[in-house]
């Protein structure tokens, strides 16, 4: 049975960098990886899967950058076969396991708010949760607040790289979580702007909700790739392609710059906001 290595830091790759191999493409033929002050990177091992109580793992990456070993995932960690509360499961106790400390996660949204253009970058604030995925945990011992749900230094660290590799970049905003596969119908996307949301996409809950439990702050970037059924304009295969195609550098610059100012002290009081749970017998 492999060991879990040891981590502080972790990143959820989704569709924004799925198209690349991350992080080796951004440093290959001497290309400028554009991550600040993080040093070269390392990677110590690849198609790590590992033994856990919900299942084998996804594949993992382990990779130095300088001080810093982070463990990395495709695509969420979704599998063929493998349902995503399943997937979430196995990641996450991955991560407890290792000691991760900082998370960030990224991947694709759609607008719900008419404001936004597609490439736009959004650093969500908080979250409407339609999945039907709420009960998903690895154990019964924490009560959870989620009064700051995303972790201020991540998304802080995270705005200031995007803002060097995108114009339009947006701080806070509304994530409405839902399960798909599908898209959204016109209907259910008016609603959801009606109680707030400002992008919708599958994969902020439970990745959130897990993060929490084990202790770890979590933050997220996402690029807009289409915009949501009946707002603006009909959305096109096409434009999605397009995008799933080109923009993996860039947003893998964004993740790794982010990477490289951080620390793994946790001032933020996120780790504070997981409590005993009262629903034990004395």
């Amino acid at each position: 049975m492999l060991a879990i290595p040891r981590a502080e830091f972790a990143v959820i790759g989704g569709s924004g960098t799925f198209k690349i191999n991350f992080p080796e493409d951004l440093a290959v033929d001497g290309e400028d990886s554009g991550a600040g002050d993080l040093p070269g990177i390392n990677v110590l091992a690849a198609g790590l899967v590992l033994e856990t109580p919900f299942g084998k793992s996804p594949p993992l990456k382990l990779f130095a950058a300088g001080e810093k070993r982070v463990l990395t995932v495709k695509m969420h960690g979704w599998r063929g076969g493998v349902a995503r509360a399943d997937a979430s499961r196995q990641l996450f106790w991955v991560f407890r396991e290792a000691g991760v400390k900082k998370i960030i996660a990224e991947g694709g949204v759609g607008a719900v708010s008419h404001l936004f253009r597609i490439r736009d970058v959004v650093l969500p604030s908080d979250y409407l949760d339609f999945s039907l995925r709420k009960d998903v945990r690895l154990s019964d011992q924490y009560l959870l607040a989620m009064r700051q749900a995303v972790c201020p230094e991540i998304k802080e660290a995270l705005k200031e790289a995007a803002r060097r590799q995108y114009v339009r970049v947006f701080d806070r905003g509304v994530y409405a979580v839902t399960d798909g596969r599908h898209f959204e119908s016109p209907a259910e996307v008016a609603m959801l702007r009606i109680l707030g949301a400002d992008v919708v996409g599958q994969s902020m809950c439970p990745e959130v909700y897990l993060a929490r439990e084990i202790g770890a702050c979590y933050a997220r970037l996402d690029i807009v790739v289409n915009y949501a059924e009946g707002v603006v304009e009909d959305w096109r295969h096409e434009d999605l392609k397009d995008i799933f195609h080109t923009e993996g550098k860039r947003i893998g610059r964004v993740v790794l710059a982010a990477l490289g100012s951080l620390d793994a002290a946790q001032d933020c009081g996120c780790p504070q906001l997981r409590y005993p749970t009262l629903l034990t017998e004395e």
